[in-house]
């Protein structure tokens, strides 16, 4: 088991927020970046350990964010914080594009390995999710000869030109950055929470209608022969952390088997033991053909990957390559965390995550906006809504809430139209979780009765 993090009482503020140091930060800040940054709330952090946050003027925060779900060994872990030390001692860069050095290959050995599937794999490596994105896009038209790619609405694979062409989660993040890439098309995700007809089979109706889009989509305007890849994320996360029907990745699995199509597994967020297994598909026993990783991957180092079956990967030098992709100090950091996940870090966001969501489920009972509440492992969302029948989203109640509860010493982010995203550091314990749904019950408190 990994040592266990530094623990500490409920959260403690001891200035208003932002305090008068974390005023100075953000204003000295906001002068000179980007105001294309969405900062939700105003949180000025000097560290992190295990599951808490600490800003600048000495308020203690409860973190449910990780970094947005990168923090997956909990923040500055002794053990990846040793990691990183002794290796930036020896060796920072060399470029692994060009020249060799044991950290990139026992890495890629190491993700080889563990990747669903038999069969040999082959790994190339990035700096971020969406690079990967990048990559595997690249590759799927590469090996196939094939030009067209089929994503789902809600679903965000980054930001750089090629993910942000098969995202389909926001007109904003879209918006003014036309032309995108061509010959991209996109499909509804099954959301069973938001399906006008509850399943009466053992495959539901929401799922089999995204299915009837992709097979409309084929007799009507692209030619299967014609789409090199199909990428979906196991769980949708910036769309509301939906999680699928258990038929759905199965049978798009044998869709794409069907048509000579690869089958894409974006696990950026949901990937590196998040859902309590090393990747969410493992869910439902599907294999992928191209796996992209990014976010827990290195504990908040900057790496991202993709593992392929190896008869895949067959782009020869100098097609594709990456400066910093699969930099020594953030391959050690990527090693330490998968032991840490391994030796028990897997099992507790099993557990916990079980835990969080019968205790969400049980506010749900008591608060009316709660509608839904879904996930696996620590990744879990709770859809708020206005009515349980209509199921009209409750987006500025939501964003109230997550504001609330950072103002009594909680960190939260929402995610979908109106989805709180619970996505810990998996060294979370259940005393913390027990301490965040109850910051929750107080300020749901005041919708009560409206």
């Amino acid at each position: 088991m990994p040592e266990p993090a530094q623990e500490l009482p409920a959260p403690f503020l001891r200035t208003a927020l932002p305090g008068p140091r974390g005023q100075r930060l953000i204003a000295a800040d906001e002068q000179y970046t980007s105001p294309s940054y969405t900062r939700v709330y105003p949180l000025a952090v000097e560290r992190g350990y295990g599951a808490v946050i600490e800003d600048v003027d000495g308020n203690r925060f409860l973190d449910f964010t990780a970094g947005i779900a990168v923090c997956s060994t909990g923040h500055c872990h002794p053990r990846i914080v040793a990691a990183i030390q002794e290796q930036a001692a020896k060796l920072i860069h060399m470029s692994g594009t060009d020249f060799y050095y044991a950290p990139q290959g026992d890495l890629a050995k190491k993700l080889a390995e563990m990747a669903p599937g038999s069969g040999a794999k082959l790994v190339f490596f990035t700096n971020s999710g969406a690079e990967s994105v990048e990559a595997a896009f690249k590759l799927a038209r590469y090996h196939t000869g094939r030009q067209h790619m089929i994503a789902f609405f809600g679903g965000f694979h980054g930001r750089t030109m090629g993910a942000l062409s098969l995202t389909g989660s926001k007109v904003v993040q879209r918006r003014g950055f036309a032309p995108l890439i061509p010959m991209v098309s996109h499909v509804d995700y099954p959301n069973c929470y938001r399906c006008a007809q509850r399943p009466s089979t053992a495959l539901a109706s929401c799922c089999l209608d995204s299915l009837n889009q992709l097979e409309d989509l084929f007799k009507r305007t692209v030619a299967p022969q014609e789409v090199a890849g199909i990428i979906v994320e196991p769980i949708q996360g910036e769309s509301g952390y939906i999680v699928p029907p258990p038929e759905f990745h199965r049978e798009l699995r044998r869709l794409c088997d069907r048509h000579g199509i690869l089958y894409i597994a974006d696990e950026v967020q949901s990937g590196m033991g998040r859902t309590g297994k090393m990747f969410a598909l493992e869910h439902w026993g599907v294999v992928p053909d191209i796996v992209c990783l990014a976010k827990g991957i290195a504990s908040g180092m900057p790496l991202g990957a993709i593992i392929a079956r190896a008869e895949l990967m067959d782009w020869g030098p100098g097609s594709h390559a990456s400066t910093f992709g699969g930099n020594p100090v953030s391959c050690v950091a990527a090693l330490e965390t998968i032991k840490l996940l391994e030796d028990g870090l897997m099992h507790n966001a099993a557990t916990v995550g079980e835990h969080l969501q019968a205790r969400l489920r049980e506010l749900a009972s008591r608060h009316r906006l709660i509608g839904d509440v879904r996930g696996l492992g620590l990744m879990v969302g709770m859809e708020l809504v206005r009515d349980r029948t209509t199921k009209e989203h409750a987006s500025t109640e939501r964003d109230e809430i997550v504001q609330l509860c950072f103002r009594r010493g909680l960190l939260l982010l929402g995610c979908g139209p109106s989805t709180i995203r619970f996505c810990p550091p998996l060294v979370i314990t259940q005393e913390q979780c027990d301490v965040a749904v109850g910051i929750l019950d107080e300020v749901l408190a005041k919708w009560d009765g409206v």
